[in-house]
């Protein structure tokens, strides 16, 4: 197994994450389509990472026992949206200053946790994923450090129960998936069960197999890459079981 990331990996991270992601965007057409995020371009893309920085900002400044409704949040938007680039820099210092706290620090998530060492994690991974869709909508290949894809991987799994475990329900019971990193330690074997599903960090036999880079697998599992690149990915058994199993748990 890889390294474990610590908090405050997550925190320094995540704020170098930000400067990256405004660094790709700052001369960039911001009228561009993200290809990964239909519907969206490169502005509604700055403008969605920036104002979930502000708002996670603001519950954990304020200690949210609850959550709080974005439009709640003055996100302190530019009057011209060629200036989302810099404003989206600008968010990092402050959501920087409230993440570095005491990681048991008790506050509202939407996940199960509980906690600012939550919101670290997931401030990390978000804005990894929205960077990398970026670098996708600019013809550039994404890449994340192995020990950080590899938790990418584990948070995902971890958190799905919150927002698509009703989805999950409803794919057949007993058939599994196994993902399996070739660049570095890394295999999960999923397997769905009536009442969702169950994983575990591990080798098992699987109704379908996917082998690849860390950064490959973790762009797979956030639906930006489908199993059947063959560029990408080995495969082996039912593809059409990963297909479901993906269209089941994207947000």
């Amino acid at each position: 197994m890889l390294r474990r990331v610590e908090h405050a990996e997550y925190v320094a991270e995540t704020s170098e994450e930000i400067v990256r992601f405004a660094g790709l965007v700052a001369n960039a057409d911001l009228d561009a389509p993200v290809p990964s995020c239909p519907e969206w371009d490169l502005g509604k893309l700055t403008r969605h990472s920036g104002s979930v920085h502000r708002w996670v900002a603001h519950v954990i400044s304020t200690r949210a026992t609850e959550r709080v409704p974005p439009r709640e949040v003055d996100l302190a938007l530019p009057a011209q949206r060629t200036g989302l680039p810099a404003w989206l820099a600008a968010g990092a210092s402050p959501l920087r200053a409230a993440l570095a706290t005491d990681p048991a620090t008790a506050v509202w998530t939407w996940g199960e946790g509980g906690t600012v060492g939550w919101w670290a994690r997931r401030m990390l991974h978000e804005t990894t994923l929205h960077r990398m869709d970026a670098q996708l909508a600019l013809g550039l290949e994404p890449e994340v450090a192995p020990a950080l894809a590899f938790d990418g991987i584990e948070e995902f799994l971890a958190n799905l129960p919150a927002f698509a475990l009703d989805n999950i329900k409803g794919l057949v019971s007993g058939q599994s998936l196994h993902l399996h990193a070739t660049d570095g330690p890394g295999e999960w074997t999923i397997e769905l069960t009536d009442e969702g599903f169950t994983w575990a960090p591990e080798h098992g036999k699987a109704t379908v197999a996917l082998r690849g880079p860390l950064t490959e697998l973790l762009l797979l599992v956030y639906g930006r890459r489908r199993p059947h690149d063959t560029d990408r990915f080995d495969s082996f058994g039912d593809l059409a079981v990963a297909d479901r199993w993906l269209s089941a748990t994207q947000l």
